[in-house]
This record gives C-alpha cells, sequence and structure tokens, in this order.
C-alpha cells in the first residue's frame, strides 16, 4: 500500500512540475514575465535543485526501495520508457530556455518600478 501511494504522489508531482515547467516555457515566449511565471519558474527550479542534491536522482525512489520495490523506480508514469528515460536531458535544456526568455523579457522591461513612479494599475497623484 506504500508503494502505491508513493508512485501515485510522485505522479501527481511529476504532472504538477511539468505543468509548471510548460507554463514557465509558454509565458517566456508570451513576454509574459509575471509573478505567476516566477512562481512556476520558482517550482522547477525547487525540483531540480532536489534532484541535484540528491545525486540526479529522485528522492522517492529510496522510498520505493526501502517499501521492497524491485528497481526503486517510481518513474512509472505512463510515459514511454525512453522518454522517462530521458526526462532530465529533455527538460533541463526547456527550463534553460524558458529562464534566457525570461531574461530577455525583464531587460527589455527596463528598470524596475520604483516608489516614486506610479504603475499603470494605481491612480494618478495629480486626481486624473
Amino acid at each position: 500500500m506504500g508503494l502505491i501511494a508513493i508512485k501515485a504522489v510522485h505522479s501527481v508531482l511529476f504532472f504538477a512540475i511539468g505543468g509548471c515547467l510548460v507554463y514557465f516555457l509558454i509565458a517566456g515566449f508570451a513576454r509574459r514575465s509575471d509573478r505567476r511565471a516566477a512562481l512556476a519558474g520558482a517550482v522547477v527550479a525547487g525540483e531540480a535543485a532536489i534532484y541535484a542534491v540528491n545525486g540526479m536522482r529522485c528522492p522517492l525512489t529510496d522510498l520505493a526501495e526501502d517499501l521492497g520495490a524491485e528497481d526503486g523506480s517510481v518513474a512509472d508514469i505512463y510515459l514511454p520508457g525512453p522518454l522517462r528515460r530521458n526526462l532530465p536531458v529533455i527538460t533541463g535544456p526547456m527550463f534553460a530556455l524558458a529562464l534566457a526568455l525570461h531574461a530577455r523579457n525583464l531587460v527589455r522591461a527596463g528598470p524596475w518600478p520604483t516608489m516614486d513612479r506610479p504603475d499603470r494599475r494605481s491612480p494618478r497623484c495629480d486626481g486624473s
């Protein structure tokens, strides 16, 4: 029962993080470098950091092995084998591209808003 729960949690996390990656990439192409995109990017960066710190191995693999899985793999997430095995090679460049797109967007946007300059959503100081 525990192994099934780990695989279910892994599948949910995989699709949620994958959705964040796709959103982050699309938002970069669409030049929407906003808080939502930043949150999606932070989720993906956090997952990548956890994966890297754990020796490029999903931490749930150890839990699966402790619960009796033969090879500890929790990657049975309804993806074809070659795609599953090459996920880091596929998603790493996608994330790097998304980061580059958002960096481009932020550079083109110019300086960050300051307290002395009202933004578009705030009322004008002169009453109009």
